[in-house]
């Protein structure tokens, strides 16, 4: 096979990727934006033909003459398509997830907030692709409404919460049209007063509904869509891991608790749970202030971490990047427990700027302090997914541009939590921001118990040596309780990480997964490549990670034996 005809099948395999209009617009891609995606099941049918295509003629490739990158893209465009075309092929309850999911708050809202916030064209643009979303709503609400028959109760909830907070996000965008004295003000109006009709009309219906609170699926769906996101694990070895670095982590927090109750001169029979409270008071942030205060809190860790960053030389760090931290909008507060990130648009020439979504509350105000605040910027920002991501967008690769690889992305966010604490980054509270940090990070392994948990049903998943009451009939109430124990989570905080849990099968595992296979990678690294220094060895890693692009780690494993970092 030539070069010539495989960019024939990527650009086919981009324009594929590139059908849906929401997705346009986060890929950057600026092309018929005024529409909103097609929700009904014949599209995904046909969707599910024109993949089935696709990975046939892949899978009839003669790779031998291509390049080392050229077959890995073969690989991954192969392993894309297969997970499409499983999940519109996946049943449970004898129905599919589409007809058992609504999604029209995500459908209408999220591409308009993208447009609204991050497409740098003019704003009548915008606007005018905003109104001509808003004016097919009615219309796409309607085939939503027809596809579904009897979804899952604790979906169909999240749903209308999410709507409930369209009316503050389109009365945003009214203002803007306005603050730009746009020509169409009055066609803007009148769009946003029909679908809001239109949603009233919709949640009406969906109440109404029949449910059903079954979500789990059959145990060979389960083990081909964790097999599917690139995860290697069986599920029984994932679960084992979740116990192994719960137990390990606990010992880890117990030693920190007694350090640090002998600093402060507390009694030695504090709790970690006690210990965490006196920490978030004592360091609390922007006390007596709004909660948007917290943002510039924020903003200024985010700058402090760059700058130690370029002073260790720890991270390649493009010019062509930025990061704009924004309170979690209210449609999206239901499913983001406590921050989030959207990445750079990969076909978007010139900046690569991410969003860090922050969820905002009075109950969640004592997570935030001056040992927590770093923590997720770690994470999201600067070295964690907005680096990772930026420079994922540069990557020449189309394919890869179109990857995404949740243990790839969380195992190197949730590495680095603990890497810069090792590099000094707190300083003389490196013990205080270990502490909170490990209590944050139990979240990890319960997250991959009550995955496991929620994709087949089977209660042993939430046995992880945990001491809380697993027995509620009911498997949110189950898994809550697990949630809470290990992690200390407030309520609400609680909820909105059980929501997301059960729709996004496979992805909460993505975080101990791929943090024990980083690391694994990471000492395979340091042991083929004994002869370098310790300092070496971490920049060629953390180069060699970021500028491969994404992939699932299984994939990039291949990546750093080509290029003679791990041993083939």
């Amino acid at each position: 096979m030539s070069q010539t005809d495989l960019a024939h099948l990527i650009e086919q395999f981009h324009a594929f990727r590139c059908r849906d209009p929401n997705a346009r617009v986060f890929l950057g891609v600026e092309r018929d934006l005024g529409e909103l995606p097609e929700p009904g099941l014949a599209a995904q049918a046909a969707d599910a033909r024109r993949a089935q295509a696709l990975l046939a003629e892949l899978q009839g490739l003669d790779t031998e003459q291509l390049d080392f990158d050229s077959r890995l893209d073969v690989g991954l465009m192969a392993l894309m398509l297969e997970q499409e075309l499983f999940q519109a092929g996946l049943r449970f309850n004898g129905r599919s997830t589409r007809e058992q999911l609504p999604e029209a708050a995500d459908g209408i809202t999220q591409g308009i907030f993208a447009l609204f916030v991050s497409d740098p064209r003019p704003a009548a643009s915008r606007l005018r692709d905003i109104t001509a979303r808003l004016e097919a709503a009615p219309a796409f609400l309607q085939a939503m409404r027809d596809r579904l028959d009897t979804p899952v109760t604790r979906w169909l909830q999240i749903e209308l919460d999410k709507l409930s907070g369209l009316p503050a996000l389109l009365e945003n965008i009214r203002a803007w049209a306005r603050q730009e004295e746009w020509s169409e003000r009055g066609r803007l109006d009148s769009a946003c007063a029909t679908t809001l009709a239109a949603v009233q009309g919709y949640a009406a219906e969906l109440r109404m509904l029949p449910t059903t609170a079954q979500f789990h699926l059959d145990e060979a769906d389960a083990r081909e869509l964790v097999r599917l996101r690139g995860i290697e694990p069986s599920l029984e070895q994932l679960h084992a891991m979740a116990r192994e670095f719960l137990a390990r982590t606990s010992e880890q927090i117990e030693s920190l608790r007694a350090r640090l109750c002998a600093r402060y001169r507390l009694a030695d029979d504090v709790t970690a749970a006690e210990l965490q409270i006196f920490l978030q008071r004592r360091f609390a942030v922007a006390q007596g202030e709004p909660l948007e205060a917290i943002l510039d809190c924020y903003r200024r860790e985010a700058d402090g971490i760059a700058a130690f960053i370029r002073e260790h030389q720890l991270f390649p760090l493009p010019a062509q990047q930025a990061l704009n931290i924004i309170r979690t909008p209210t449609f999206l507060a239901p499913t983001i427990p406590a921050g989030a990130m959207e990445p750079p648009a990969p076909f978007r020439e010139g900046l690569k700027t991410s969003l860090v979504y922050l969820t905002l509350s009075e109950e969640l105000r004592d997570e935030h302090t001056a040992l927590g605040i770093p923590n997720m910027m770690i994470h999201e920002g600067i070295p964690g997914h907005h680096l990772q991501l930026a420079m994922a967008a540069m990557h020449p690769s189309v394919v890869r541009r179109h990857v995404s690889a949740n243990e790839h992305a969380e195992g190197w966010t949730t590495m680095l939590e603990d890497y810069m604490l090792d590099q000094g980054y707190m300083g003389e509270l490196t013990d205080e921001a270990r502490f909170v940090a490990k209590l944050d990070l139990c979240r990890i392994g319960a997250r991959v118990a009550i995955d496991l948990f929620f994709m087949t049903g089977q209660r042993d998943f939430l046995d992880v040596g945990v001491d809380c009451d697993l027995s509620d009939p009911d498997p949110f109430v189950a898994a809550a309780s697990l949630l809470r124990a290990v992690t200390g989570f407030v309520p609400g905080r609680v909820q909105a990480e059980l929501n997301w849990y059960s729709i996004e099968r496979g992805y909460p595992l993505s975080y101990l997964t791929g943090n024990q296979l980083v690391w694994d990678l990471k000492r395979d690294m340091a042991r083929h490549r004994a002869e370098l220094s310790a300092t070496e060895r971490d920049r060629l890693f953390h180069r060699s990670y970021l500028e491969a692009g994404n992939m699932p780690l299984s994939f990039l494993r291949r990546v750093f034996a080509h290029h003679d970092l791990v041993a083939a």
